[in-house]
């Protein structure tokens, strides 16, 4: 933003410090009034013909501007990708502890890439390993949903889970129950 001497503009249409408009004024009126007033002559609208100005504390306004900021960050909602291994020939077991760390990652928030990597000649028999990924994402289908459908890259096969919004989980709950 162009404060006080940095406005180039010889007219500008003017706003006081309360929202009032005083009209169209040259810039130095405008810097007169702003420094009566012990305050700045901020430029808010360059693109106007003419610009418009506002008398304002430009330090305080930066203030509140970056404490927004900060405030919108801290709001903001990071989302990590975890990963979860699984072979072709899992058993049922193994398969249920990694199924239950998905589940723990899911209801956090996070993302799950579950993956399976073939060694070997069990790269000719993908297709198990597709089972076994359609079977992680069926067991995960109330609380996540499929973002990428299993995908083989090399000797990986990869299935993307992403968490369900509450909304979702709740208006799915309420049509099984009804």
């Amino acid at each position: 933003m162009k404060v006080n001497d940095g406005i180039r503009a010889r007219e500008v249409r003017l706003i006081d410090a309360n929202g009032d408009q005083l009209g169209v004024k040259s810039k130095s009126d405008a810097l007169d009034l702003a420094t009566k007033a012990n305050l700045d002559l901020v430029l808010v609208a360059p693109n106007a013909k003419p610009p418009v100005c506002r008398i304002m504390d430009y330090g305080k306004y930066r203030y509140e501007q970056q404490k927004k900021e900060k405030e919108a960050r801290k709001k903001q909602k990071v989302i990590n990708i975890k990963e979860v291994r699984l072979s072709p020939n899992i058993e049922d077991h193994d398969f249920n502890t990694k199924l239950r760390n998905a589940r723990k990652f899911l209801s956090k928030g996070d993302k799950v890439k579950a993956a399976i990597r073939f060694r070997g000649r069990m790269i000719t028999h993908s297709e198990i390993g597709k089972v076994v990924l359609e079977r992680m994402a069926k067991e995960c289908e109330d609380i996540a949903s499929v973002e990428q459908r299993p995908k083989m890259e090399g000797r990986s096969m990869f299935l993307v889970l992403a968490p369900k919004a509450e909304s979702e989980i709740k208006k799915e709950t309420s049509e099984n129950n009804g």
